[in-house]
């Protein structure tokens, strides 16, 4: 995943823990990967909300059904999740293939520049 994003250019700012910040090539757009034992998420700001069913008709791309938390995502907008504190979410994704994360960074990138 991380040598995929690499490949798309996307440039990383940091890394903390299990979950890396990356920028979209040639914006301003931040989003995450979530690295945990099972399968690497990348999770995109909750304002995308409106397009995740057409980022999960790619092949190969499955939206997770709630809200991802964690609060190192400081970019993204915060909200009261199991605590009494709030902490930073997004909409995460999961991919079978290392083209879907292609397709999926292609069309996220074409949605924020309004294409």
């Amino acid at each position: 995943m991380v040598s995929c994003l690499s490949g798309l250019q996307c440039r990383t700012n940091f890394t903390i823990k299990n979950i890396t910040e990356y920028m979209l090539p040639d914006t301003k757009e931040a989003f995450y990967l979530h690295l945990d034992g099972k399968s690497p998420n990348l999770i995109i700001r909750p304002a995308f909300e409106v397009f995740s069913g057409e980022l999960a008709t790619i092949a190969g791309v499955h939206a997770k059904y709630d809200y991802f938390h964690n609060a190192e995502m400081t970019r993204f907008p915060k909200r009261l999740h199991k605590s009494l504190t709030e902490t930073h979410y997004g909409l995460a994704f999961s991919f079978d293939t290392v083209e879907a994360v292609q397709q999926f960074v292609s069309r996220l990138g074409a949605i924020v520049k309004g294409a």
